[in-house]
């Protein structure tokens, strides 16, 4: 028994620079929460949430855009009227085509 102690201890003992720096890789590579690990997901969160951002961004100038266009132009709100709602003058027939 104290020869296995004394083997395991020679070991050890033997490469313990090595056995800390592997240690402290793994802690550092991926099990602390400023990991690598985590790091590397963390910068896929940014970038989806960046594009995510841009695309809000343009949808809400194009929404500007159209909503000043509706507050100047009465011929604008008829247009969305017709097109999204199917709303007609009194003297007009809607036919509607589906690609069905």
């Amino acid at each position: 028994m104290a020869s296995k102690f004394y083997a395991v201890w020679n070991f050890l003992s033997h490469y313990k620079y090595l056995i800390v720096v592997v240690v402290g890789v793994l802690v550092v590579g991926f099990i602390d929460d400023n990991s690598f690990w985590q790091r590397m997901q963390y910068d896929a969160q940014i970038s989806n949430l960046k594009a995510e951002i841009e695309h809000y961004e343009t949808r809400n100038e194009e929404d500007t855009r159209q909503l000043k266009e509706l507050n100047g132009d009465p011929k604008a709100i008829e247009k969305i009227a017709r097109e999204r709602y199917f709303m007609k003058a009194d003297d007009e027939d809607i036919f509607v085509f589906s690609e069905q």
